[in-house]
């Protein structure tokens, strides 16, 4: 038990029996404990070395017992004042720890924040979308999704548009088509189309996207919900990626003219665009509110092209119908679905 103090168990043993018998001798002790002379020697050198045992004074050549309260109390407190400079060298030790700590998060977070920046609320969205509008010099790619526009939305798009405009930066915008089912979206439309906006719309869009001059780009933090936040994208590799994605869409979508897209012929059967874009949309297994959004209807729209479609198809079920839409040829040619439903 007093290992911890640095006393061995046999100098532990040989302290104990000179404890005992202060006059024991050298072969007294090898006689008393049984053990052999190198052994007790061993411990004795031990105890010595601890000033637990120390040289005789009065006999020289013999060796006298150090009271516990002394020697035991003297290896306590060297341990006890060892302890407490280890803690204090650990404490230290801490300390620096966390100021590497604090080092790496704040490079880490610097590095972040030159690819990925977080917007939070619409006033921070807002004013930095103008900021980055003022400092666009050549092209501005959108993806507007949500169907019909709001009047808020309307209002805050026409000066940024004016703005680009007059600065000659070419403007490309992609809505839904569901925007047709709303007079004042289309006369919005009209609008940015005269002031320069190239305009076109698609069945669906993966997320609301704008892109200045290739180099930055605003998403939402979550398509569902526009007051999670957005975020500002610098990284070159995924602005490559978006770029594209955007130049997909782009090949694919309808130039915006004011009327309803046509119906695309397939082998005797008209299919809207919309109507392509539910049947890949629940071939990918998207439920109905999502696949409601993607296309900027409500839910119930949504559902009454799908009950549609499957009644066209005579399908009795979703899985059914997509493979009976892939047998007739209605999903070839389709408009991709920017596969990037995951940016």
């Amino acid at each position: 038990m007093l290992e911890p103090l640095g006393l061995g168990a046999h100098a532990a043993e040989v302290y104990r029996a000179m404890l005992k018998r202060p006059d024991f001798s050298l072969d007294d002790l090898v006689a008393s404990l049984g053990w052999q002379p190198e052994l007790v020697r061993s411990a004795l050198d031990e105890c010595v070395r601890l000033a637990l045992i120390k040289p005789s004074w009065d006999a020289p050549g013999e060796l006298r017992v150090v009271s516990p309260e002394v020697g035991l109390q003297a290896l306590l407190t060297r341990q006890e004042n060892e302890f407490l400079e280890r803690q204090k060298r650990i404490a230290e030790a801490r300390i620096e720890v966390a100021r590497f700590i604090d080092e790496y998060t704040a490079a880490q977070q610097r590095q972040r924040n030159t690819v990925i920046e977080r917007l939070i609320g619409i006033d921070e969205i807002r004013t930095r979308i103008e900021e980055f509008t003022q400092e666009c010099e050549k092209e501005l790619l959108a993806f507007a999704t949500g169907g019909p526009q709001t009047e808020a939305s309307r209002e805050a798009s026409r000066p940024l548009c004016e703005k680009l405009a007059k600065r000659g930066v070419v403007m490309r915008s992609i809505y839904l088509d569901s925007v047709y089912n709303d007079p004042a979206t289309v006369e919005h439309l009209r609008w940015l189309h005269a002031h320069g906006d190239q305009v076109r719309t698609t069945a669906s869009l993966p997320s609301r996207m704008l892109v200045f001059d290739r180099t930055r780009a605003v998403l939402p933090i979550d398509p569902d919900a526009s007051a999670a936040g957005a975020l500002v994208l610098h990284g070159q590799g995924i602005i490559t990626i978006l770029n594209e994605l955007f130049e997909r869409v782009w090949e694919n979508a309808l130039p915006f003219s004011g009327g309803r897209p046509q119906p695309r012929d397939r082998g005797g059967e008209e299919l809207s665009g919309q109507e392509q874009a539910v049947l890949r949309l629940l071939g990918e297994g998207l439920t109905d509110e999502v696949v409601a959004r993607k296309l900027g209807v409500s839910v119930r729209t949504g559902r009454r092209i799908t009950a549609e479609l499957m009644g066209r198809l005579g399908a009795r079920s979703r899985f059914q119908a997509g493979l009976r839409a892939a047998q007739l040829g209605w999903l070839e040619g389709a408009e991709p679905e920017s596969s990037s439903t995951a940016v």
